[in-house]
């Protein structure tokens, strides 16, 4: 797409807010949100510096045929076998490592998360077993005596100031959590090995356990990351509206009945609908701020490290609700994404191209596009504008794709995103399978 900078110019790697590490040793309190920068990316031949660090010890399971294929038929198969093979060459290690490389050729929990999911909608055990070792052997969260001190994974791992590859940052992000557990439940049905839904069942307590409030009305909201970093003052609750996985949380409910994740359903289309509420365009933020004493939402101040305008963040929104309608006809979800959609549709309709910043206000904050967004608008506009859909596949999608790869070869967050946006609208079977191997 000629009028689209590079990814790696275009796109801020998701900022972590950070929390006191509560090891028993000490209690040390990191003091500022991570602050990130839009960084070229560094030789290809990075990467091949980091150790291959042994794969953590986690189960396995055999499994008899592993040709590469989806779930159901779809006549973009092809593109999605091709591009995942180019994927798992360029962007993974022969240890299970994902490199970002569009930043330092890093590794990050939503990398290893993305991975494990492509892989069991494409069937490909040995590299979903790959990503998910390394994932569980080096991002852990560890205390002082080296023991796990919960299933959640650190959400950055790289290379250090001092050259050594390492953990750069041990606090969790929840979106990759929830991707990672959606991920192992999946591959449990699809694999039928109830080892990974051990797996998932385990994670799924820490998620709800360190990862969700209890709010003064009585919702249950889910948190981006720790709540000492979200939730640090009584009157602002950070939250990511990208987060929100509500099709992940109906398939949490069938296999850990003990906790009522269809609250976080509920509270996430009653903070979808209202946040979006307050940008006169209509669109969802990149970051919100809620006020639990009033019920309100407002934007973040504009010295914030995380910024409430429309951008990278805010695009997987229109994914993860076109998914909710998709797999479970959630009546909520085609709502929300018949009227949130209408300030995007619009300068489609007229310009021909979107930007890939806008203010709440719907203003155009670059005069660039991206390819993510339109992958992401993809699946969204399929459900209630297939014309529209159509005119962004053919006009911005397709063109995009050249030799395996959407944009370029460095482009690891346009590479997921676009390849999620091009599975088949229908839910594969292994979505309503309510115990392993049983449907």
């Amino acid at each position: 797409m000629n009028s689209t900078k590079p990814e790696s110019t275009m796109r801020y790697p998701h900022v972590r807010s950070v929390y006191p590490l509560k090891y028993s040793a000490r209690r040390r309190w990191l003091t500022r949100l991570y602050q990130v920068a839009l960084g070229l990316p560094l030789s290809l031949g990075l990467a091949a510096l980091a150790p291959a660090v042994a794969a953590a010890d986690v189960a396995t399971c055999s499994v008899a045929n592993t040709e590469l294929s989806l779930l159901q038929s779809s006549p973009q198969e092809a593109l999605l076998r091709e591009s995942w093979q180019t994927y798992r060459d360029r962007f993974i290690q022969g240890d299970g490592r994902v490199i970002d490389r569009e930043d330092n050729d890093r590794s990050t929990s939503e990398g290893q998360a993305y991975a494990m999911w492509r892989a069991v909608l494409i069937n490909d055990p040995d590299t979903f077993q790959r990503t998910y070792a390394w994932a569980e052997g080096n991002l852990a969260r560890r205390g002082p005596s080296g023991e796990p001190s919960d299933t959640l994974w650190s959400w950055h791992w790289g290379r250090s100031e001092t050259g050594a590859w390492q953990t750069l940052d041990p606090n969790f992000a929840t979106d990759a959590d929830i991707d990672a557990a959606t991920a192992l439940i999946l591959a449990a049905r699809r694999w039928n090995c109830p080892a990974y839904l051990e797996a998932a069942r385990a994670k799924l307590a820490d998620i709800w356990a360190y990862s969700t409030v209890e709010l003064p009305d009585g919702s249950r909201q889910l948190l981006p990351g720790p709540a000492e970093a979200f939730w640090n003052q009584p009157d602002t609750l950070i939250l990511n509206p990208s987060y929100f996985s509500p099709y992940a949380y109906r398939l949490f409910a069938q296999v850990d009945p003990q906790r009522p994740w269809l609250r976080l359903v509920d509270s996430g289309y009653a903070m979808l609908q209202a946040s979006s509420a307050i940008s006169p365009a209509g669109l969802p933020a990149d970051w919100i701020a809620y006020d639990p004493a009033s019920g309100t939402y407002r934007p973040l101040p504009p010295d914030s490290p995380v910024k409430s305008n429309y951008s990278f963040d805010a695009f997987r929104v229109w994914w993860r609700i076109a998914l909710d309608s998709a797999w479970f006809a959630e009546p909520r979800a085609r709502a929300y994404l018949s009227t949130s959609l209408d300030h995007l549709e619009t300068r489609w309709r007229q310009d021909r191209r979107i930007p890939a910043r806008i203010s709440l206000a719907g203003e155009a904050l670059v005069d660039y596009e991206a390819t993510a967004q339109y992958a992401m608008l993809y699946p969204a506009l399929q459900q209630v504008s297939p014309l529209l859909a159509l005119q962004i596949y053919r006009q911005k999608l397709a063109p995009a794709y050249r030799n395996g790869f959407w944009d370029n070869d460095t482009a690891y967050y346009t590479q997921n995103l676009a390849w999620f946006a091009l599975l088949p609208k229908s839910p594969p079977d292994i979505v309503f399978r309510t115990a392993t191997g049983s449907r």
